[in-house]
């Protein structure tokens, strides 16, 4: 039996990963110095530490699109995040990037949403708008490196330079000012940042149909006005007996959807990397235009069914209601705190004076998952 320790892996990842990847021998390390560990890679250790952070916990009961409450089958943030992982992993391990790198990146990148999905953090960034807004990149990076409070030794959790690069980098373009000058604004995101950031609007354009229907907030004939639909449905009809119940047809039409996408995502992708001649690390930290995308009909196509889903589905009258709600919630808890920051828990209160009380208080707010914000405002 082989001991596959560290070592032994980070030689396998110098032996199998494209010379563009990045790999874990070459990081740029961790802001508190610790002893590395015998058998895990850096990248599995930040991996291990994302996955028993609290944060993380609190994603099962944060909502994706439909609030938990709606039936125990909708995606929640944590879920989708799942889901990103796998997808992200698989693709980077056709292209020959970091498996551990992007597994990381996608497990921690919602991690600062506050309750109630991007409704809850646009309520949060109108609350905040005198005191530098909310964003939730901005909030998972606070998370990793401060909030979360697991260790003695040091605040955070003291994840890899190029973790927590992931983070800041995670939408593309980058926004002005938006990457701090540590993560050196001017280099562009590794490959694997830019990989998960596109894999994660996938998963959720493809798990939001499916969550859609199955909330009754569009039927399957409704899709039939999207190209892209049409090919997938019509791919599920070809390649399944006749008679095949129309559940299981939606399941097969929302796979070969995902195995579309995907499949163009790491064709294109290739096919950039070698018109632009990356040989390189130095080349993919070089590059202007993203390395990392879907060819030009699939993304057009994409763009028509996020429009679809945008309207149809994110504005839909039953979602704007729950989300109204929410949004009045938070505003009440944020003014109630603000108010009242003897009510907050001691360890919030301990904040205050390095943080301010309206950060304080928002941090503590965008910890909260749905239902520990409900119980709080009926509380209030």
């Amino acid at each position: 039996m082989v001991d596959q320790d560290r070592l032994v892996q980070e030689e396998r990842e110098r032996a199998t990963l494209a010379p563009y990847a990045m790999p874990v021998a070459d990081s740029r390390g961790r802001a508190h110095a610790c002893d590395p560990d015998p058998v895990r890679t850096d990248y599995q250790r930040d991996r291990d530490r994302i996955i028993h952070a609290r944060a993380f916990r609190r994603l099962a009961h944060k909502t994706q699109v439909f609030i938990g409450s709606s039936g125990d089958l909708f995606r929640s943030r944590l879920t989708h995040s799942m889901e990103v992982s796998q997808l992200a992993r698989v693709t980077a391990r056709r292209l020959g990037l970091n498996e551990d790198l992007v597994e990381c990146i996608a497990l921690l990148h919602d991690l600062g949403h506050p309750p109630f999905g991007h409704r809850g953090e646009a309520m949060l960034d109108e609350l905040l708008a005198e005191d530098g807004g909310f964003e939730h990149n901005r909030q998972t990076l606070r998370i990793v490196e401060d909030l979360e409070q697991r260790y003695s030794a040091f605040p955070g959790l003291n994840l890899s330079y190029e973790v927590r690069e992931g983070i800041v980098k995670h939408s593309w373009p980058l926004a002005e000012g938006a990457v701090p000058a540590r993560f050196r604004p001017d280099e562009a995101p590794l490959l694997e940042i830019l990989l998960v950031d596109v894999v994660d609007s996938i998963a959720y354009d493809c798990h939001d149909i499916d969550d859609a229907l199955r909330a009754g907030i569009i039927d399957r004939q409704a899709l039939d006005t999207l190209p892209l639909w049409r090919g997938a449905w019509q791919r599920a009809v070809d390649q399944s007996p006749t008679a095949t119940p129309d559940k299981l047809l939606i399941d097969h039409a929302l796979r070969a959807l995902l195995d579309a996408m995907i499949n163009d995502l790491a064709d294109e992708t290739l096919r950039r990397l070698h018109t632009a001649g990356i040989t390189g690390l130095a080349g993919v930290r070089a590059a202007t235009p993203p390395l990392v995308g879907l060819g030009s009909s699939m993304a057009q196509a994409k763009q028509e069914l996020e429009a679809f889903l945008f309207a149809r589905v994110y504005r839909h009258w039953q979602v704007n209601r729950v989300f109204h709600r929410a949004r009045r919630m938070l505003r009440e808890l944020f003014t109630f705190f603000c108010d009242h920051p003897d009510c907050l828990p001691d360890e919030h209160q301990a904040r205050i004076a390095d943080h301010g009380l309206r950060r304080t208080v928002a941090d503590y707010i965008a910890g909260m998952t749905d239902r520990f914000a409900e119980d709080s405002h009926a509380g209030i």
